[in-house]
């Protein structure tokens, strides 16, 4: 089984069901006071946190914990952006009601899709779209938003590229829209993509990004503790008995190149639910991406 599987299993819990289960709990998300966490003043360099995450809305056992793990974490780092990979309805209901703080962009309202959510403090959002994937089977697309931070123009895109070795043509086919994006974005906008892109190193090469794109894993010296976001060596969420480990996660940014334009660069990666829940199982069969970028 692969990063998606679209099966239910474990528990009779409806949606409806565990979305009670998981408001009538408790937040004892712990509180934190780093330098990760503080909102900036006007005056400092231009940063932005982001995490994204498959949170694997599709696996309804311990539902009501893990999503009240995926809110500690959230909690936790208090990041500017998130990118959602596999919200189902009422999961992206949920999240919308914990984090009124956060605005939230949904890329589909029917079966499962991708969202994100922007910190209202520091995000502005001015406009969002969902492109279609023309020839996906899986009902895969991109979510857009031009959004505004500290004064800078971003362009966030989120997606979950077509699952399955099988589908390498169509992935390579979705990795394409995403090149499209980052070639013709204007030179005064720095470009941010993030999602589960079920990639393979090998595929990757063959689409060919600009290059002016960075993988930000690369970038950050292939950090081997954060390489495998989907690794059933260590998460046993899906009780997979054939080892597997794979990058399917990723970050990809272009930064602003226009004169007199910040340039934003990474310089931070960590991976993000490698902690088991009491439930005995994680906050997702992936494990998330928090990552920092900051003005050069």
């Amino acid at each position: 089984m692969e990063s998606d599987s679209e099966t239910q299993s474990g528990e009779d819990t409806t949606p409806d069901d565990w979305m009670e289960l998981a408001d009538d709990s408790p937040d004892d998300s712990p509180a934190v006071s780093t330098d990760a966490t503080q909102k900036p003043s006007e005056k400092e360099d231009f940063k932005l946190f982001l995490i994204t995450w498959n949170v694997d809305g599709l696996d309804f056992e311990n539902l009501p914990e893990r999503s009240r793990g995926l809110v500690k974490y959230l909690n936790l780092y208090k990041p500017d952006v998130v990118f959602l990979q596999e919200l189902t309805p009422p999961y992206a209901q949920f999240l919308k009601k914990r984090f009124e703080s956060y605005l939230m962009i949904k890329g589909g309202e029917e079966g499962y899709f991708t969202g994100m959510l922007l910190k209202k403090s520091r995000v502005t959002l001015v406009e969002s779209e969902i492109v279609p994937y023309r020839t996906t089977k899986m009902r895969r697309n991109l979510l857009v938003a031009q959004v505004i931070v500290n004064g800078q123009k971003l362009c966030l895109m989120t997606s979950h590229f077509e699952s399955f070795k099988a589908c390498s043509k169509e992935r390579m086919n979705q990795l394409h829209v995403v090149k499209w994006r980052f070639k013709h974005a204007p030179d005064d906008v720095t470009v941010v993509f993030g999602g589960d892109t079920n990639l393979r190193d090998a595929e990757v090469p063959k689409v060919g990004l600009p290059a002016t794109v960075c993988d930000v894993w690369e970038r950050l010296g292939k950090q081997e503790h954060c390489r495998y976001t989907w690794d059933t060596t260590a998460n046993t969420n899906q009780n997979i008995s054939t080892p597997a480990r794979f990058r399917f996660d990723r970050i990809y940014l272009r930064p602003a190149s226009k004169r007199g334009v910040p340039r934003l660069a990474p310089n931070h990666m960590a991976l993000v639910g490698l902690e088991k829940l009491d439930c005995g199982r994680y906050t997702s069969d992936h494990w998330g991406i928090y990552c920092t970028f900051s003005a050069e």
